[in-house]
């Protein structure tokens, strides 16, 4: 337990993540669920259970309230009768990024860092250093060295500083770390500071609101660091203990890329921690993670909720992709591709029930994939 009014990366003793918690009982006597017609449709609508202590310091460019679509003609050729892609894509900078990334500088901006430093593999640069700029925080990204060129642009667009690194997301990591401890600029990695997952956690507060306070049967997320994910579950905890939803929790499902799944590799050997993936390679740069630091917390998340972890081709992702594009006019990225890929894949071994509600997450627009599409 640590003073939650200063700044902390990683936890000293452990080198593990330290996770925001509030006052639940406190908030359960003092807070009603939330009355969409008075309050705002971004994620400040939940900022009592958000670590921003000082409104002031609540950056937005109206990040959150996505759209939760109902795919209507998807579910009857699949054979499914309730089917929803939660479309992410529709966030400030084109991603879910833009949740934690507008929690993670609002706080650091309040507990006064001075510039702000982080690792990527494109969309969390973008989101870091949009929300940089709107703070007047310096920002400096590190992105490997063949990332798409959309995301380098989108981050020098906001003002920010880009170094591209002769590697991947890890290598990026400890330049960023490196460099962050140099000059005095605080890390904002995935899982290594607080306060990220409390924005991604958002999209759960949405998704169990959008279905009148229950939870649906399924999640299939495509997973990287995996922040999204721990955020979510962690969401559903709260309203629990809020007493906004029942115990009942959806089964978690994990996607990952063929070339590039430490997570599903655990998974199947049963283990609670991953072996980091050698020479990982995919086009969903998002995907594109050897070894995620949250790795036993997603691996915990998916055993306890009855949830798998499985892999698809990058063929099968642009598929995917495509047919989101085609059936519901979402320019996606390959990374949300791979839930549709993945859900067929549900569907042939009859993991899932026609009857049950599921949700897909269209993590991140297509805009910044052109290449692929080329």
């Amino acid at each position: 337990t640590y003073n939650p009014d200063r700044l902390w990366n990683l936890c000293p003793v452990c080198d593990k993540p330290l996770l925001a918690e509030y006052d639940l009982e406190r908030a359960a006597a003092n807070l009603n669920r939330p009355d969409s017609q008075n309050k705002p449709g971004n994620i400040w609508r939940y900022h009592e259970l958000l670590p921003v202590r000082n409104r002031t310091y609540q950056l937005t460019l109206g990040e959150g309230g996505t759209p939760l679509l109902e795919a209507k003609r998807l579910a009857t050729e699949l054979g499914l009768k309730h089917l929803y892609i939660k479309d992410e894509g529709n966030n400030p900078t084109g991603s879910f990024k833009a949740r934690g990334l507008c929690v993670a500088v609002s706080r650091a901006w309040e507990l006064g860092a001075s510039a702000l430093s982080i690792p990527s593999a494109g969309n969390a640069g973008g989101a870091m250093s949009a929300y940089a700029a709107l703070a007047g925080l310096p920002a400096f990204v590190y992105l490997p060295q063949d990332v798409p060129v959309s995301f380098v642009m989108e981050c020098r667009a906001f003002g920010a500083s880009v170094n591209l690194v002769n590697g991947l997301i890890g290598d990026c990591g400890r330049a960023s770390l490196e460099d962050s401890k140099m000059y005095g600029r605080f890390d904002l990695s995935t899982l290594k500071e607080p306060y990220r997952l409390e924005g991604k956690k958002t999209m759960g507060y949405e998704i169990a609101e959008y279905f009148n306070w229950q939870l649906p049967d399924v999640i299939i997320y495509p997973t990287g660091g995996g922040t999204g994910f721990i955020g979510m579950w962690k969401a559903f905890d709260e309203l629990e203990k809020l007493g906004w939803i029942n115990s009942h929790r959806p089964r978690m499902i994990s996607v990952q890329a063929e070339g590039c799944a430490p997570v599903v590799r655990a998974f199947q050997e049963g283990v609670s921690e991953v072996r980091f993936w050698e020479n990982a390679k995919t086009i969903a740069d998002g995907l594109r993670v050897p070894s995620a630091i949250g790795d036993f917390l997603i691996l915990e998340i998916m055993r306890k909720s009855d949830g798998r972890a499985l892999s698809v081709s990058d063929e099968d992702m642009m598929n995917g992709a495509k047919v989101l594009g085609k059936k519901l006019g979402i320019f996606a990225s390959p990374e949300s591709g791979a839930t549709v890929a993945a859900l067929e894949k549900l569907l042939e071994n009859r993991l899932i029930d026609p009857e049950e509600r599921v949700v897909l997450f269209n993590t991140g627009s297509g805009y910044k994939y052109g290449h692929l599409w080329q």
